[in-house]
Formats: C-alpha cells, structure tokens, sequence
C-alpha cells in the first residue's frame, strides 16, 4: 500500500471514529462541547485531504499537514475523556493515526 493510499484509508477511518464519538458525545452535549467541535473539524479536514488526493491537487500537502494538525486537537480533546467514553478512547487513537499518516504523504 502506498503512503497515499494509507492516507486516504487512515482518513476514511478517522472520518468513521469521529462520527462514532460526536454520536455519543451528544448524549452529554453540556459536558462534551469541546471533544464534538474538534471531531467536526477533524471530519472536515479528512473529508478535503481525500478529495484533494484523489485529484492530486498541489495543494494537498499544506492540507494533509494541517489536516494532521486537527487530528492531533482532535485526539488532545478526546483524550481527556477516553477513561470513561470507550468512543473517545478509539477517536483519539484513530486520530493518531490519521495524523502520523498525513504528515509527508502527498
């Protein structure tokens, strides 16, 4: 698998975690505000770096680094809850991973 074919499968999973988690931080909107903004920015982002890989945009290294860098956020702020939101605790690290792979992968 090439590095950009993991990128977009690292985005791709990335996208699906986010959507987990921002599903059951709805549950508890009041406590979990932070952790849904960050996975909504970090949804949009994976969502621009695939679309920008599939058509080999030259603008897709400076996205997929910033796209690394809303994953990263997104990961802090999931983080804080993942001892007790199983959900944040698989965002957190699909997010992680989603960023290792975007760093250099355009």
């Amino acid at each position: 698998m090439s590095n950009y074919d993991s990128c977009v499968a690292a985005c791709q999973a990335c996208i699906v975690e986010c959507e987990k988690c921002i599903a059951s931080c709805l549950e508890h909107p009041e406590h979990m505000a932070g952790c849904i903004k960050t996975c909504l920015d970090c949804i949009d982002f994976c969502r621009l770096c695939i679309s920008l890989m599939a058509r080999k945009s030259p603008f897709c290294a400076a996205l997929c680094e910033l796209c690394a860098k809303a994953c990263e956020a997104c990961a802090n702020a999931c983080e804080k809850h993942s001892a007790h939101h199983a959900c944040c605790k698989a965002c957190a690290d699909s997010c992680r991973a989603c960023a290792a792979a975007c760093h250099g992968c355009c």
